[in-house]
């Protein structure tokens, strides 16, 4: 384990100004916000802030009648702080790791869990999978966020992007599945003699089942999350 004096523990830890942008990866698991407006942020992630900074818990009906109806529905699985101001805001979650995306006109789709902070900027809208809900209780809403601007997003570990095209379809455990490109819509694939066999419900025999052309964003981690029986 490398020992420091305080000077060379302060030089080594210290924060720096990487000119990357309004979102910036201070560290792998810690991003960095160059605040001057506002952005939306994943509520309990802040852990530090400097400046003129005021934090706002989002408003019942702020986003629209809809959004609050989905979002009583999910629970507390999107729970929005809006950062106001000038300065510098941190956040981190639980030590994930932090992917910073900028989106130029494009749409992407993220698991609720997985969603860190997004500029004012990006258009979200909640989209539950419905043929989900009686499969497992977890992992059953994601965002849609689409527009110009960046995005933060979280992964246990190190990310795997696999692309999708329409010769080789893409089927992956919904606990360990994190984004997807905005123009695929996945139907969900049980292996009912699979899960027989394993006298369970797992990765392995329910599926996101990802066709046409795109990418899906996947994570070495299996998200926890309750799984009823659909026999």
């Amino acid at each position: 384990m490398p020992r420091y004096t305080i000077e060379e523990f302060i030089e080594n830890t210290s924060q720096k100004d990487l000119g990357q942008g309004k979102f910036e990866l201070e560290r792998e698991r810690m991003l960095e916000v160059n605040l001057d407006g506002k952005v939306w942020t994943k509520r309990g992630t802040m852990v530090a802030y400097l400046g003129n900074v005021r934090f706002t818990r989002e408003g019942v009906l702020e986003h629209g009648l809809g959004k609050f109806v989905k979002e009583a529905f999910t629970g507390e699985g999107l729970s929005l702080t809006k950062a106001e101001g000038t300065g510098k805001v941190y956040l981190a979650d639980s030590g994930k790791k932090i992917s910073i995306i900028n989106l130029d006109n494009d749409s992407i789709y993220v698991n609720g869990n997985d969603l860190l902070a997004f500029e004012e900027s990006i258009n979200w809208d909640i989209k539950l999978m419905r043929k989900m809900a009686g499969v497992m209780s977890g992992g059953l809403f994601n965002i849609k966020l689409e527009g110009k601007g960046m995005i933060a997003i979280t992964t246990h570990y190190d990310p795997l992007t696999l692309k999708v095209t329409g010769n080789t379809p893409v089927y992956t455990d919904p606990n360990a599945t994190v984004a997807w490109s905005g123009n695929l819509k996945p139907d969900i694939k049980t292996d009912i003699s699979l899960k027989t066999f394993m006298g369970r419900s797992s990765g392995e025999s329910i599926q996101m089942a990802f066709k046409g052309e795109g990418f899906v964003v996947i994570q070495p981690y299996e998200e926890i999350a309750f799984v009823t029986n659909t026999s």
